[in-house]
């Protein structure tokens, strides 16, 4: 049976797997030097515009790095959400592996960043010689609470970066859920609110493993085709990562991955409500977060294996996938349905 746990765990989409039979024939140059890497390269083009670096990367930690790598220098820092996953989840290794300074954000409710929640560590610590100085402010998109900034929301944030000096970029593991959910081209919330990097997922979307590093506006003269080395994320055979964003991006079949697991949370959260669960976080993408009972909870957890979200007195996560059908929903929630009548017995 599939499972809730995260979007990690699903399947590969057959038309990725059809695309990579399809490039596994003959020899073809190292290290992305190929047609095939370079076919991808345009085909993320069309959707984040054409004055773009674009570098296929392994997986989200390394590509998270090499982005931000590429817009620091040693005495720089980036400013970030508390609850990032560059902050909380990737071990240390944005301080370990690339010597980043990060100045945590507590986030509201909503998990956003704002002009107003970063102004105060830039006005502590811009041109004060004794502290990193900020130089990136990085954001998730869908957050780690599972909400998706809208366009309006990033264009205010990036302006104001840029107004006092800073880059941004955005985390975007689960990039095409938040675009499908607000039913935008990737470009709206990308080069067109002004982003200056961009981690972009793939594997969470139905890839086998693959990410991909953006610099909008080559100006900036990044040196992402170093950092990327650097960082240990360069691909001996780069064709077989890039591939997978042609079978995906080339046309719609992102979008339709990604809208299938935000419709998938819908009717999860719908048949919540049902049961009078309410999630804790407004569940934009697919990403579901609540409270239970431990005597409910725990057999669940076990059952269908889920996270307890700690930080969350009594908290779980849901994660839907593209592959997760309305029968795996329904099974679930009738197994919850009974777990809590349960309770009152």
């Amino acid at each position: 049976m599939k499972v809730f746990g995260s979007d990690n765990y699903s399947s590969v989409h057959p038309a990725v797997l059809e695309q990579l039979a399809q490039v596994n024939s003959g020899h073809a140059v190292a290290y992305g030097d190929d047609p095939v890497t370079a076919e991808a390269v345009e085909v993320l083009r069309r959707h984040v515009g054409p004055d773009t670096d674009i570098r296929f990367c392994f997986n989200g930690t390394g590509s998270n790095i090499v982005g931000l790598s590429a817009l620091l220098a040693p005495w720089d820092a980036v400013v970030c959400a508390a609850n990032a996953h560059i902050n909380t989840d990737e071990c240390g290794a944005a301080e370990h592996m690339a010597g980043i300074k990060l100045y945590p954000v507590l986030a509201p409710a909503d998990g956003k960043l704002t002009p107003e929640l970063i102004a105060p560590v830039l006005d502590a610590n811009l041109g004060f010689e004794h502290a990193r100085q900020p130089k990136v402010v990085s954001i998730s998109n869908a957050t780690e609470f599972g909400t998706v900034y809208t366009p309006d929301e990033l264009r205010a944030l990036c302006d104001y970066a840029h107004s006092r000096g800073l880059l941004v970029h955005c985390d975007g593991a689960r990039l095409a859920n938040a675009a499908a959910a607000l039913d935008v081209p990737i470009a709206a919330i990308t080069s067109e609110v002004g982003l200056d990097a961009l981690t972009f997922g793939g594997t969470k979307n139905a890839l086998m493993g693959a990410e991909a590093v953006v610099i909008f506006n080559t100006r900036h003269h990044s040196g992402l085709w170093q950092t990327r080395k650097q960082n240990a994320q360069l691909a001996s055979k780069m064709r077989f990562v890039a591939a997978q964003f042609t079978a995906l991006y080339s046309g719609d079949l992102w979008r339709e991955c990604a809208a299938g697991a935000n419709a998938m949370a819908a009717r999860f959260v719908a048949g919540l409500g049902q049961l009078g669960v309410t999630p804790v976080y407004s569940p934009d993408a697919n990403e579901i977060f609540a409270v239970l009972p431990d005597a409910v909870r725990m057999p669940l957890i076990e059952r269908f294996h889920f996270y307890p979200w700690d930080s969350i007195p009594g908290g779980v996560r849901w994660v839907c996938s593209w592959d997760t059908t309305a029968d795996e929903v329904d099974d679930f929630l009738a197994a919850l349905e009974e777990a809590l009548d349960g309770l009152s017995d």
